[in-house]
């Protein structure tokens, strides 16, 4: 005995909708391959989401000077609680550095990023070393300069041009 299945109205029209859905996301699919395909490589953006292009950018890219121009600061370090060895009354030096680099360099703020702890130990080095009075008229200045001139000499892929004391306390 033969049983003959008739689907419902409700599921016929369900499944041409799917089926058409389908249908227009594979040409649609198949359409943008095709003009990616066809497109010069070097041709500008069609669309930009999110902020407007520059005047007299037609691509969309930021100009070169407003981009070479860009900075990002550079706080990966944090804080450092820095115990002074050569004082007679104990002392610890609260320190936080930053600086700036340029934004669109990435292998430099890799190298940066992949430095932190060397970072780290050069201040911890440096602020650990001053006997007692060093500590008691610390010149802020020859600090900044000789901690930059310590990581400029770690540094490979660039150079660090100005440097932050963020916090900088001693606690006796």
């Amino acid at each position: 005995m033969k049983r003959e299945y008739t689907p419902s109205k409700k599921m016929l029209i369900t499944y041409r909708v799917l089926v058409t859905v389908i249908l227009v996301l594979a040409l649609l699919l198949i359409t943008g391959s095709l003009y990616a395909v066809i497109r010069p490589p070097q041709s500008a953006p069609l669309f930009r989401i999110g902020g407007k292009p520059a005047a007299g950018n037609r691509g969309g890219n930021p100009p070169s000077s407003d981009y070479a121009a860009s900075t990002a600061g550079f706080t990966g370090i944090g804080n450092l609680r820095i115990p002074v060895t050569g004082a007679e009354t104990p002392a610890t030096v609260i320190l936080s550095v930053s600086f700036p680099y340029p934004a669109d360099d990435r292998p430099f703020a890799e190298e940066l990023a992949s430095r932190i702890g060397e970072f780290r130990s050069i201040a911890i080095e440096y602020f650990s070393g001053l006997p007692e009075q060093g500590i008691a008229r610390l010149d802020e200045e020859l600090a900044k300069k000789e901690i930059l001139r310590r990581y400029n000499d770690l540094l490979r892929l660039g150079r660090i041009e100005t440097l932050y004391f963020t916090d900088l306390m001693v606690i006796e």
